[in-house]
């Protein structure tokens, strides 16, 4: 069994704690209160990868990821976070939408729940995920960031650079 290595990155929408072995991310989760905080366990070369890679995307210079990951989950939770990598970055779709892609229109509940349970934010881009109304719902860092996350893409999609 692998041991699990931890790091922090001080994002623009806070804290984000990064996880992973020496051949995958399993984890990227926003840190907002001290007891989250875990000492680091010592940087490996793919976290270091993770958090330039992470910088890049903040400062609008990367459009997708390369890092392997890796998530533990149900045969079906592993199929709606599969989808949700080919969601393209500046886009977003509808959970109606996301239960479509997976084969079942009525599965929008179990689509939304399997988002839900996605635990590398960013890089598996659940936030790109949205009600039919076109309404933000359901994010597990906050509202704030999902808006915030989407609002960013919008704008390197449309040429406004933004640098941090």
């Amino acid at each position: 069994m692998s041991n699990i290595n931890y790091t922090y990155y001080k994002s623009p929408v806070g804290i984000l704690k990064i996880a992973g072995t020496e051949n995958y991310i399993s984890q990227i989760t926003f840190i907002d209160n001290d007891n989250e905080y875990i000492q680091p366990s010592g940087n490996t070369p793919l976290l270091n990868e993770c958090v330039e890679e992470l910088i890049e995307y903040f400062n609008g210079k990367r459009l997708s990821f390369n890092i392997p990951i890796y998530q533990k989950g149900t045969d079906f939770q592993t199929k709606v976070w599969s989808e949700l990598l080919n969601i393209n970055f500046g886009k977003t779709i509808s959970y109606m939408t996301l239960a479509k892609r997976l084969g079942n229109p009525n599965c929008i509940r179990a689509a939304a729940a399997g988002n839900g349970k996605n635990s590398i934010c960013i890089i598996v881009p659940c936030h790109r995920v949205i009600g039919s109304n076109l309404q933000l719902v359901g994010y597990a860092g906050g509202l704030w960031r999902k808006r915030w996350l989407l609002e960013h893409e919008n704008k390197v999609e449309n040429g406004v650079q933004t640098l941090f």
